[in-house]
């Protein structure tokens, strides 16, 4: 079903709206005679770009969560829709002693929660990067332990079985209670009562979780999830609405769904399926919903109208809210509710609902101060932070592009540059058999490295510059390749791993590589027609019997000195057909997140799915090798130490060190914007 089109009026106060019927439907109406209920939701999610803006956006952002609470203390919810912290430079700094201060015992993740914590966050969905160290780690983050208070606030999810790991089964609780009385805890749903009134939120997060993060022993429901399928979407909407039953069986008629689903059609999609749900806060796809009024962040745009309107399966108003990550923005709905808890879409203002900018005009314009708690955890955050980014190991003339919309979606220069690093440190660290290709997806970049820059007075993305790193007082030269960029850019910090694969199976690889979530790679050359049927899903390998139609030619390079076109390449796949024998092997190295699957059962690297559903599996004889093991870390290069050995970190700088070390080999090769097919490796 499509959103209503929706432009609001002036808001109207509480006690005028009373005997108004603000809904679109004769179902909505609810009673007119009685005074309606007014909620100032406020939220945020996505804390996740791996780099160090949220530091540098979160003081604002209190400052504008501390204004509009203050303005409406009894009637105000601050949420998450989830993903309040990644793996990254931001997350490491935690740990560090100097913490003790502000979190009672240092530790990784634990400042980002301290900080949500000072921001009086109330409840929060579960989001993928939440679990990014496993069940334990996530444990080990929300809950108290000695001195360190953990999350003051539950995790909610409704679709995950916390009690199938050891790790969280002790932290989980029924659903339904207030949320002040189970912080620290993961429940299916939670209730908030404001100035009398009980909300009830419910947490959901994608069923693809096993693919994209480290689950354990959790269960997700329901499985066999594809996006998009209407199955799929009705089968989640049974299970959200079972949780959202039991609580309207308590005679809870305002509930909110906190989302985190990664695409927001898939919100979209659950706001016409369920039943009750007057609220969807998503989480995971970073989407800016805003209004015509909204100030937004030099080169940012809108995707759609903030809030996103639709109707229930019974016929009544739902929203669906959404902003950007990493504390850039703030999401303030300001709505009625009638006695009956329908909404009354009549008293949405567009200019007071909306995404606020946290940023200093805006924070200036409202006359509103930083909450200091959180500044002082922030303070220490980024004073550790300002010490790792003096320290270069290498230099670049050019912007190395990391930004989500493109190393999703085409190779850029960044990720050829770590794809050509990881081939080159695994065949430094490989005593036989080096590997011939490079391969790695695009959702493992997390930043650029460079500055983006837009002129005074410009409101164009077309006018945005994109510029080297500029250096620093911490003696990081200008065009400086530091550890906090590596750890920014690369912040999972991915182990390597060595498979060998066939031609044929090499060739359903790369149908599945260029099917959406694109890959950045070294040693292949490929030509591919984007418009061809698509490789259908699965992470077992099909050789020869690929459904994927896109592969027109594909060579590997097997002698890059040799001087005949012929004998510096292989060619796999010709006019789509693969060439020569289609059983041949060649060596390939790639994110143990992608290829551990294709480990024995018995390694202790081995996982039981293929990070984003890659095919690895089934190999005809995959002969993993993970660079993490004790045998091949003798053979580190040895030039760089900040980052373990045999990971995508240590791999860059160590690459950096021995061909750009300095401002005579600045790696200067620019990114075409344009280019869509993936280029040969320099």
């Amino acid at each position: 079903m499509h959103p209503f089109l929706f432009r609001s009026a002036l808001f109207v106060s509480a006690l005028t709206l009373a005997g108004c019927n603000g809904s679109d439907s004769d179902d909505a109406t609810g009673d007119d005679t009685a005074s309606p209920y007014t909620l100032q939701l406020l939220h945020f999610a996505d804390v996740d770009g791996g780099g160090t803006a949220a530091m540098f956006n979160v003081d604002n952002f209190s400052a504008l969560v501390d204004h509009f609470r203050t303005a409406m203390p009894d009637n105000t919810l601050l949420v998450s829709s989830g993903d309040n912290y990644i793996p990254g430079p931001i997350f490491q700094a935690s740990g560090d002693p100097r913490m003790d201060a502000v979190v009672g015992v240092a530790d990784e993740g634990r400042g980002e929660t301290q900080i949500q914590n000072r921001l009086g966050l109330q409840v929060s969905a579960v989001g993928n990067h939440d679990l990014d160290t496993g069940p334990a780690g996530f444990a080990g983050i929300i809950a108290p332990d000695g001195a360190y208070p953990g999350a003051q606030f539950p995790y909610i999810s409704s679709n995950i079985d916390f009690s199938a790991d050891a790790a969280t089964a002790g932290l989980l609780v029924s659903g339904g209670q207030e949320a002040s009385t189970i912080a620290g805890k993961v429940a299916p749903s939670a209730v908030i009562t404001l100035n009398g009134e009980r909300i009830g939120l419910v947490g959901a997060v994608t069923p693809t979780l096993p693919a994209i993060t480290s689950v354990g022993n959790l269960a997700i429901l329901p499985a066999g999830f594809v996006v998009n399928d209407e199955g799929s979407l009705d089968a989640l909407a049974a299970v959200i609405q079972t949780e959202v039953d039991a609580l309207r069986s308590d005679d809870i008629n305002k509930i909110i769904l906190l989302s985190h689903m990664q695409v927001l059609n898939v919100e979209r999609a659950l706001a016409t399926r369920l039943e009750g749900v007057d609220i969807i806060v998503g989480g995971g796809s970073n989407t800016i919903l805003a209004n015509n009024g909204d100030t937004l962040r030099d080169g940012d745009a809108a995707a759609d109208d903030y809030p996103l309107m639709f109707t229930s399966s019974v016929n009544e108003p739902v929203l669906l809210v959404n902003t950007d990550g990493d504390y850039k923005y703030l999401g303030r709905l300001l709505v009625n509710f009638d006695s009956e808890g329908v909404i009354l879409t009549d008293s949405i203002d567009n200019s007071q609902s909306g995404a606020w900018a946290s940023i200093d005009s805006i924070v200036t314009q409202q006359n509103a101060t930083p909450v200091a708690g959180v500044t002082a955890v922030a303070d220490i955050i980024r004073n550790i932070l300002g010490e790792i980014d003096g320290t270069a190991y290498g230099v670049t003339n050019v912007f190395l592009d990391g930004r989500r919309s493109f190393v999703r979606s085409r190779e850029t220069n960044l990720g050829n540059l770590s794809a050509d690093a990881n081939l080159w440190y695994a065949s430094a660290m490989t005593l036989t058999a080096p590997p011939l290709v490079s391969v790695k997806n695009g959702g493992g970049i997390r930043a650029p490295i460079g500055r983006i820059v837009s002129p005074a007075g410009s409101t164009s993305a077309a006018d945005l510059q994109l510029l080297p790193p500029a250096g620093n007082d911490f003696g990081k030269p200008e065009g400086g390749i530091s550890q906090l960029d590596i750890q920014t850019a690369f912040a999972f910090n991915n182990g390597l791993a060595l498979v060998t694969m066939t031609a044929a199976e090499l060739r359903d690889l790369t149908e599945e590589m260029i099917k959406g979530n694109f890959t950045h790679t070294a040693g292949l050359r490929l030509r591919f027609d984007p418009t061809a049927t698509a490789r259908s899903a699965g992470d077992t390998n099909r050789g020869l019997l690929t459904d994927g139609q896109r592969v027109i030619d594909l060579d590997v390079l097997v002698d890059p000195t040799a001087v005949s076109e012929a004998a510096r390449w292989d060619r796999i796949v010709e006019n789509g057909v693969v060439v020569g024998d289609p059983n041949r092997s060649f060596r390939v190295v790639a994110l143990d997140f992608l290829a551990n699957c294709a480990a024995p059962a018995a390694s202790p690297f081995a996982t039981a799915n293929c990070g984003d559903g890659w095919p690895f599996k089934g190999l005809l004889n995959p002969d993993h090798k993970s660079l993490l093991e004790a045998d091949v870390a003798n053979n580190d290069p040895g030039e760089v130490d900040f980052s373990r050995t045999g990971g995508e970190q240590d791999a860059l700088a160590e690459y950096l060190m021995e061909f750009h070390g300095d401002s005579a080999q600045a790696y200067n090769v620019p990114f075409d914007v344009n280019e869509r097919l993936i280029p040969v490796s320099p």
